[in-house]
């Protein structure tokens, strides 16, 4: 149970789930009820006041098999959501630490090796004492939840129904504020953490869960001490498909990229910024430095990045309230728009790179077309700003055999006002208003339709104004249920489940209607689906317009 005076947490481990006052185990959506299976949190004896000012991010991390000896291998896949959604929801769905499928698989091994105590470090380079110290319990194999609070980086069993990790990893002169992990590694540094003073850290996973200690083993240490960049890390992400290649975004405005096979103290500088409110790319210039180059892409803070699942581009949203997509390898702004107020904290790609999803300081939940570049939908729902979306990549319809059939896209959106909403997006029903064209041409009315002239109507790396209410469709959401009793940060979406985390590191995975526990703990073929034979999404007749 939550105590909301001090913030303890108990440790009880039930499936009961012991619930805050005024909390349901369950929510009801058009296909049927979604029930609390597990939660996870940190140790009972961490306090709110030592957690800072980070909101807890999620990344969801699956190592396969236990490697031989002396070969290290790569676990092969990753997930991540977050505040900024960061991730997020993003591997599969574009949440936003990144766009990165999971394969999960059932069953892990580690141990539980965690007491409330916590030990601090001031050096993250391993030590020949806690290198002796391995955890002969842990199998090598299964799925993971890494989570941040305060100091420190937790990782729990995400199939176990213990509450608390079974990994601590603490830092003492900084807090970790994101992560991600590479399902893709071609050697054993697979997992990133970015911290509030800049510096970042690559690892293996799979030799942090090995060592019994609370500190990194093996770290490589890039922008040592922010020489580099020293303001705060605020998203990073892998570049899918990128061969060690990753990009951290930080509070200045600037974006860099790295590379994991490069030492991470190479030397790099880059010239003076001429103009802060241009976007501008500059290269190292020397071969070996790391970061390889810089990308400044807003004055203020940027607050949440994402890869479309394909790698082609960069989605990045910002405290000066413009959505911008990048071609990642051309370095070249795409489009972009405006929020209809204040900041945007997080974005999400959908499975066929058709859509981006925003969310902010204005309570909407924004729907923007690739196609169209442009805002089509906008979600209103929520009554604070909204910090996680994504995309619901495994969803289908409730009702697949019928005869007139739509393209039905399922998202989720989490906010401050502790609320999880669902949302159906049915294009045929979306209808843009009327485009804005050129003098002397004739305006017509857009249902997704591909315009030849689109290019001519709005050159290559424009950035849309705010649109007016009037002017973009809204759409209600399928389900608004309030799921914690602090503001949330993030979520994702398994097969099997979907998980909600909130800022102060309680996090709750909801079975889907239809997957009895058992199967949620032992689904490593149902799991192991590649990323093509996902479904991209769903067919559907009639109305979706179910409210609880």
């Amino acid at each position: 149970m939550i105590n909301t005076s001090n913030g303890m947490i108990s440790t009880s481990s039930t499936s009961a789930n012991p619930q805050s006052p005024g909390l349901k185990t369950y929510f009801k959506t058009p296909e049927g009820r979604y029930k609390l299976h597990y939660e996870k949190t940190h140790p009972s004896g961490l306090l709110h006041y030592a957690h800072g000012k980070t909101a807890t991010q999620v990344t969801l991390a699956n190592l396969k098999d236990k490697p031989a000896p002396s070969t290290p291998t790569a676990p092969p896949s990753s997930f991540s959501a977050s505040s900024g959604v960061r991730s997020a929801a993003a591997r599969l769905l574009g949440g936003s630490n990144g766009s990165r499928a999971l394969s999960f698989v059932g069953g892990n091994g580690g141990s539980k090796s965690i007491s409330s105590s916590s030990s601090r470090i001031g050096s993250l380079g391993a030590s020949s004492s806690s290198n002796s110290m391995i955890n002969t319990n842990f199998d090598g194999k299964g799925t993971y939840l890494i989570f941040n609070v305060g100091d420190a980086i937790f990782i729990s069993d995400l199939n176990s129904p213990d509450k608390d990790p079974i990994k601590s990893i603490h830092f003492s002169n900084s807090n970790p504020v994101c992560h991600a992990f590479d399902q893709d590694a071609k050697d054993g540094h697979d997992f990133l953490v970015g911290l509030s003073s800049g510096d970042v850290y690559s690892v293996s996973l799979r030799q942090q869960l090995q060592d019994v200690g609370k500190k990194l083993v093996g770290a490589q240490h890039y922008n040592k001490d922010g020489s580099v960049n020293n303001s705060r890390c605020m998203s990073i992400a892998w570049v899918p498909g990128g061969d060690g290649a990753f990009v951290v975004a930080h509070a200045d405005g600037n974006l860099y990229v790295y590379e994991k096979s490069k030492d991470g103290a190479g030397d790099s500088s880059f010239p003076v910024i001429k103009d802060q409110t241009q976007f501008s790319v500059s290269h190292a210039r020397y071969s070996k430095s790391n970061p390889i180059a810089r990308w400044h892409i807003c004055q203020g803070s940027i607050n949440g990045i994402a890869f479309s699942t394909d790698g082609t581009y960069l989605a990045t949203v910002g405290r000066d309230g413009y959505l911008r997509v990048f071609d990642y390898l051309k370095e070249q702004l795409i489009c972009g728009g405006k929020s209809y107020y204040g900041a945007l904290l997080c974005c999400a790609w959908s499975m066929d790179v058709k859509y981006i999803l925003t969310g902010g300081e204005d309570d909407l939940v924004q729907v923007w077309s690739m196609e169209d570049r442009k805002v089509v939908a906008w979600g209103e729902g929520h009554s604070s700003w909204v910090s996680g979306v994504a995309f619901d990549s495994y969803w289908s319809s409730p009702n697949p055999d019928g005869t007139g059939e739509n393209v039905v896209y399922r998202f989720g959106s989490v906010g401050q006002d502790t609320q999880l909403l669902l949302w159906d997006l049915e294009m045929d029903e979306i209808v843009v208003p009327l485009r804005r064209c050129p003098p002397g041409g004739s305006p017509t009315f857009s249902t997704g339709s591909q315009s030849s002239h689109w290019d001519s109507v709005i050159p290559v790396g424009t950035l849309q104004p705010a649109p007016s209410m009037r002017d973009v469709p809204k759409l209600s959401p399928v389900l608004a249920h309030r799921v914690h009793t602090e503001p949330l940060s993030g979520l994702v979406f398994r097969q099997e489940s979907v998980l909600t985390v909130c800022r102060e590191g309680h996090i709750k995975i909801w079975m889907r209607p239809g997957t009895s526990e058992s199967q949620s703990g032992n689904s490593e073929t149902i799991l192991s689906t590649s990323l093509k034979e996902k479904p991209l999404l769903s067919s559907k007749t009639g109305s979706s317009a179910h409210k609880q």
